[in-house]
């Protein structure tokens, strides 16, 4: 109880004497005083406040088990703390037998939302675009498109890209592309992301940033978040394994690996970025429910810096 009284005493007169000083420690972080005195808050009491609102998931970190019980799985996402979902076209389609109408009252039911979905756009992709906008969905995203053999196959691509955000615009939807570690090597004197941020339309196209690929790629999230600003719109929230030298497949649980989510989502937050999704495709010693629950765990808790 001695203890106990004593740090009330102590807490209370930093306290004061940080109310007195306010508007000095206002001026100084350039705050309003409400501001400040939340900092202060946070010192006294050593923490901080989480800074992501809402963050979702990929429900491919999740594929082993999830086209066996998908409504069982979502229930589990959603009792984790994750408010919204990314699907992928699995054996039974992008909303697994239940119907785009289905599946929607499903996740209703139980509090999740469906984003953004990655998709085949080469079949059937202006069906699956009212299928998705039918429902509130923002996004159809490409999730991979490969290495081109040429420039003239990236413009190929390009092209194709900016058809296909049109096709959403029509629709009241937005299209993006997904990045892997492809794009970011040096190719016929280009980067080849460079020229598709470059040259597709930014009234068409937007980007969901794997943060995970750009690093295995040897770029810098943080370069083309401010280089593009407001070019990305999602990102997928993915470690990297610590002494991972060169291999491609290193992902890991959320905060166990190299990379700091901390400095690049408070930067990507800045520039436009509004969805937030975990993913990831590789299992040491764990398994893909018990790492989505230590995702969760690590976002709730994340504190940008």
């Amino acid at each position: 109880m001695k203890k106990g009284r004593r740090n009330f005493i102590k807490h209370a007169g930093l306290f004061a004497a940080g109310t007195i000083l306010l508007p000095q420690i206002a001026i100084s972080y350039g705050q309003s005083s409400a501001a400040a005195l939340s900092k202060l808050a946070d010192h006294m009491s050593g923490s901080g406040t989480p800074s992501l609102d809402k963050f979702g998931i990929q429900l491919y970190t999740l594929r082993d088990v999830f086209p066996e019980e998908p409504k069982r799985t979502l229930k589990q996402l959603a009792g984790f703390g994750y408010q919204q979902i990314e699907g992928y076209e699995g054996p039974q389609g992008m909303f697994w037998g239940m119907g785009n109408k289905g599946f929607k009252s499903y996740l209703d039911d139980i509090g999740l939302t469906m984003i953004s979905s990655h998709v085949n756009i080469h079949k059937d992709f202006e069906v699956k675009a009212g299928q998705a906008a039918e429902i509130g969905m923002k996004y159809l995203i490409c999730p991979y498109i490969g290495p081109q053999k040429s420039v003239e196959d990236w413009k190929k691509v390009k092209d194709k890209f900016n058809a296909c955000g049109e096709i959403c615009r029509k629709n009241g939807i937005r299209f993006a592309y997904h990045n892997h570690a492809y794009s970011f090597k040096a190719f016929s004197g280009m980067i080849p992301h460079d020229f598709m941020m470059d040259n597709t339309d930014p009234e068409l196209v937007d980007h969901e940033m794997d943060i995970y690929w750009v690093v295995t790629g040897g770029a810098d999230p943080i370069d083309y978040l401010t280089r593009y600003p407001n070019r990305f719109k999602l990102c997928h929230v993915k470690d990297r394994m610590k002494n991972a030298g060169d291999e491609r497949e290193a992902s890991c649980d959320l905060g166990t690996g190299i990379i700091d989510f901390s400095k690049i989502l408070n930067v990507a937050s800045k520039n436009g970025m509004e969805y937030f999704i975990l993913e990831q495709e590789r299992y040491d010693n764990s398994t893909p429910i018990l790492s989505a629950q230590k995702g969760a765990n690590y976002l709730k808790q994340l504190e940008f810096s």
